[in-house]
């Protein structure tokens, strides 16, 4: 029952839809995947990881100025490979970090109380979960974080759901 409960209109998902083409084309154009997007009601979260300054940020610049965006959560990092290879330990590799957006998603699924299709989750590699979309309340909003933290492999949650009814 709770996943056929969305939140928004068809005009609010079309608009999301019309910003992450419009990010999708920058970075195609730039020739990078290092980047994610997921976003609710105009409000972007990207998360990524670059290695090369110049490219990091000229993408920022192109992303901050997407016609459309309400709020930006600018979660991309900059990191040299040598850093990178540095911290290679506490870094999950690109399956590892799908796989925790996975199991943090169908936990959400699993449920009760939880309007899973109000909320986006990324995951970054840091092992840090993004949680972007709308509760339905107070208590929808703790359970979702709760079940997310409890995630085995999260380290961090950052939260960016709002709660309205």
């Amino acid at each position: 029952f709770d996943r056929a409960i969305e939140a928004r209109s068809s005009k609010d998902i079309f608009k999301d839809n019309e910003i992450v083409i419009d990010v999708n084309a920058i970075m195609a154009d730039m020739e990078t995947i290092k980047a994610s997007t997921e976003i609710y009601e105009q409000r972007l979260l990207v998360t990524g990881l670059f290695d090369n300054q110049a490219m990091y940020d000229e993408f920022k610049a192109r992303v901050e100025v997407v016609e459309g965006v309400r709020e930006l959560y600018w979660h991309v990092q900059f990191m040299s490979e040598e850093e990178q290879a540095a911290r290679e330990e506490e870094m999950l590799d690109w399956a590892d970090a799908l796989e925790l957006d996975a199991t943090v998603g169908v936990r959400l699924i699993g449920t009760a109380g939880i309007a899973d299709v109000n909320l986006r989750v990324a995951v970054d590699s840091f092992a840090t979960v993004y949680l972007i979309g709308r509760a339905r309340s107070e208590e929808e909003l703790k359970k979702t974080l709760k079940v997310s933290s409890e995630t085995e492999g999260a380290r961090e949650i950052v939260n960016y759901i709002v709660v309205n009814p």
